[in-house]
């Protein structure tokens, strides 16, 4: 079964350059896209209703967004199938229910200031959290495009070994579509509280925690074949800003959002909140258990 590239689109230029992103996307793939509105006017008004008063404003508005996101993905990809769907429900809640039958689902943020830029709203933050699939995410200043490199890699930020390997199985692919190498980096902290004045102890505990990181990496590569390139590096600092440095050369930053049972409703980390916020790249979060 093959399982759409969703893009949710609500006609705003952060919208359109999402669905650039997404019609890219499902190429590379060879999977269809399907661009999804939500609006809640059915719901609210019903379809009686429209029968007496003939289509709303609203109704028209909602299928000219869809049909002219449709027209645009299919002369960016011409061979690309392309769905459209208006969804009579909140945004979020919509992209999320579209995430349980997609490959990945695709949005772009609003922002007519540079504040509002830096804060996501609260659409996009809820779908990053609660998707069943990876969703990628778009600022108004990132590049809207996908099938050609413009830096020239993948990063994707490693977690504690073995619980990252959807993240990476999924880095991975994204860097194999492109064509491009793919940068696999861990953070790595000394605690103040370790540091000793001993001067034949100093950096040891330092060494400690690098080599912890070393060796999670590792174990987070070991499936990866060993023709493909991949760079592994360990950095010294906070997870956040090692990621949102490496994001200044990536195409596409990749990070893991780890679900744990019982948690209700699902959140972003603390990493992936941040990175979200500051990276100058497009980023995928991927969810894994």
């Amino acid at each position: 079964m093959e399982l759409p590239v969703v893009v949710g689109v609500d006609g705003s230029e952060p919208s359109l350059r999402a669905t650039d992103w997404a019609a890219d996307e499902a190429a590379l793939r060879g999977l269809p896209l399907r661009v999804v509105y939500a609006s809640l006017w059915e719901r609210y008004e019903g379809a009686a209703l429209a029968e007496d008063l003939g289509k709303p404003l609203e109704k028209v508005l909602a299928e000219d967004i869809v049909d002219g996101a449709a027209r645009r993905a299919r002369r960016r990809r011409p061979d690309l199938k392309v769905f459209t769907d208006i969804a009579p429900d909140e945004a979020e809640h919509a992209l999320v229910e579209e995430s349980g039958n997609a490959s990945a689902v695709v949005v772009g943020t609003r922002g007519r200031s540079g504040l509002a830029e830096t804060l996501l709203g609260s659409v996009s933050m809820t779908v990053a959290a609660r998707a069943d699939c990876p969703v990628i995410l778009l600022r108004g200043s990132h590049d809207n495009q996908a099938a050609d490199a413009v830096r020239g890699r993948v990063v994707v930020g490693v977690g504690d070994g073995g619980e990252e390997s959807a993240v990476v199985r999924f880095a991975l692919e994204e860097a194999r579509l492109r064509g491009v190498p793919l940068e696999a980096v861990r953070a790595w902290r000394c605690p103040a509280h370790e540091n000793v004045d001993h001067p034949l102890m100093a950096g040891e505990p330092a060494r400690a925690h690098e080599q912890r990181a070393v060796t999670a990496l590792e174990a987070a590569l070991a499936d990866v074949p060993p023709d493909f390139a991949v760079y592994p590096r360990t950095a010294e600092g906070h997870a956040h800003r090692v990621l949102a440095a490496a994001s200044h050369h990536a195409d596409l930053l990749v990070v893991g959002l780890l679900r744990r049972p019982g948690h209700y409703p699902p959140q972003l980390g603390r990493v992936a909140h941040a990175v979200l916020h500051h990276a100058a790249c497009p980023v995928a979060v991927v969810p894994h258990r």
